[in-house]
């Protein structure tokens, strides 16, 4: 990285930093964009150059989490079942989530505008990951991948929404684990003859 970009990350950090303490302490609706820039030290337009808009500050992803989510795929075995290659790397990333999440999901809770987003914590890692997936994928599979691809997605979402705002980071983690374990248990016998 050169120290143009590094700079630039440093930038976007400091904004989104100022920005989620700013809405830890007063509220989503209580901080204006020109506070959080401001608390930055940086201009509005400066601002406007790293987020599109207050919401972004909560839930864009970090400029280095991409490669950081992949690197969780490249280094699954290629040989590991894709269950429990899909079970390693949901559990991963979410793991790595532990700096902001609860936050988000605290803001979200007390939050008229933000309850309404449609924004995506992981959109693009799902993005991500049905791709690396169909690389994993042998002819004919194809139906069985993507059964896994949203089995793994649906015990992801169930444990975010059995998590509780006020309940600590680690039970959100224990859920996932929890969810991802009884959905692996339909892959353990051959499927149902349906003649």
């Amino acid at each position: 990285m050169s120290l143009r970009e590094r700079k630039k990350l440093e930038a976007w950090r400091a904004i989104r930093a100022a920005a989620l303490h700013l809405f830890d302490a007063h509220g989503y609706e209580a901080v204006s964009v020109e506070q959080i820039a401001a608390a930055a030290n940086v201009s509005r337009a400066t601002f406007f150059n790293y987020f599109a808009s207050k919401e972004a500050v909560v839930f864009d992803q970090d400029p280095e989490e991409r490669a950081d989510w992949q690197a969780l795929m490249e280094t699954r075995p290629t040989d590991e079942p894709l269950w429990a290659s899909l079970t390693a790397i949901m559990i991963g990333f979410n793991e790595r989530l532990a700096d902001r999440m609860p936050l988000q999901r605290r803001l979200k809770a007390n939050s008229p505008a933000l309850a309404q987003s449609s924004q995506d914590l992981s959109e693009q890692f799902r993005g991500d990951l049905r791709r690396w997936a169909a690389s994993r994928t042998r002819l004919g599979e194809e139906l069985t991948t993507a059964l896994q691809l949203n089995l793994a997605s649906a015990a992801v979402s169930t444990a975010y929404h059995a998590w509780q705002p006020d309940e600590p980071f680690d039970t959100y983690l224990r859920h996932v684990r929890d969810c991802l374990n009884r959905a692996a248990t339909g892959f353990g016998s051959a499927p149902p003859d349906p003649s």
